[in-house]
């Protein structure tokens, strides 16, 4: 087992439409599951064109997920079927367990400049959680601790643990560490990831190197830039017991995300993802009778 986790895959967010015509990149999902399991989907919704999202994510239902949110400009008005509303605002995240079904729309609204900014991961849900209850965890910016090391990288903990802080969302199903980490130019990033979980990072602004190897090659060839990954990247590492990231003449903001994987069937169609295409027709046949509440 390497110590140091290496890079698997290197994938381009590609551009895509969802919701009632919102304009968003996707770095991954609707592909192989096994890949990134835990995790299905993670789109970036970033734009600063309020024609690419006003018109939002209109009433849709969930079932056998959870999504997690996280708006960095701008803002997301929410509502749901079981009276719940509110809205992100830029910092915050709303981490979703649709559970047994829930039915909800999602708004984007941009700052005063026109920008909105955010991410939507959804993971799985194990088959003995897929019906659980719904519920929300919506976390406000200042409820996130941030760790500020010597050598001036910042971490924001949204879940998991970082420098003897924990993160305010707890008692998730997969075990998932979601940090937002900035790094200045010329440092050394290095951080402990459990063995057997997958673990991506994606660059969200600046550039950096991601791999060991990359950074001995870089060396060699006298060439710098070379093995940079830059921002709408998605960087999915092999396993080992933690990932090492350097930045040279520029900074570097990423998010690095890693949950324990399920190793379950997936039957997945739209917003509902179950084991079976059973379980699958029962859900849209209910959510058409009007049953799918429960």
């Amino acid at each position: 087992m390497q110590k140091t986790r290496h890079i698997a895959r290197v994938i381009k967010s590609q551009p895509t439409l969802e919701g009632a015509g919102v304009h968003l990149k996707r770095a991954f999902g609707f592909g192989n599951t096994d890949l990134f399991d835990p995790f299905l989907l993670l789109d970036d919704f970033r734009s600063d064109n309020p024609a690419h999202y006003m018109k939002g994510f209109p009433w849709h239902p969930h079932r056998g997920i959870e999504t997690i949110t996280y708006v960095i400009d701008g803002q997301v008005e929410h509502g749901d079927s079981l009276g719940n509303s509110g809205v992100i605002s830029s910092g915050d995240i709303q981490w979703m367990t649709a559970g047994s079904g829930i039915i909800h729309q999602e708004m984007p609204r941009g700052d005063n400049a026109g920008r909105m900014g955010g991410f939507q991961l959804w993971a799985n849900l194990p088959s003995d959680e897929k019906m659980t209850q719904p519920r929300y965890r919506d976390v406000t910016q200042d409820q996130i601790p941030e760790v500020v090391l010597d050598n001036g990288t910042s971490i924001r903990i949204i879940c998991g643990h970082a420098y003897g802080k924990q993160g305010p969302v707890q008692d998730i199903f997969i075990d998932p560490s979601y940090l937002d980490i900035r790094m200045p130019p010329g440092q050394v990033f290095t951080h402990p990831t459990q063995q057997g979980h997958t673990v991506f990072a994606y660059i969200i602004n600046g550039q950096g190197v991601f791999d060991p190897d990359a950074i001995a090659s870089s060396a060699q060839d006298d060439d710098d830039t070379a093995n940079m990954i830059s921002n709408e990247t998605l960087v999915l590492f092999n396993d080992g017991r933690q990932v090492r990231v350097s930045t040279i003449n520029t900074a570097v903001r990423f998010l690095l995300i890693s949950g324990k994987p399920i190793r379950e069937p997936v039957a997945w169609q739209g917003p509902i993802v179950m084991n079976t295409q059973e379980e699958l027709r029962i859900a849209f046949e209910e959510y058409k009778k009007g049953t799918f509440i429960k």
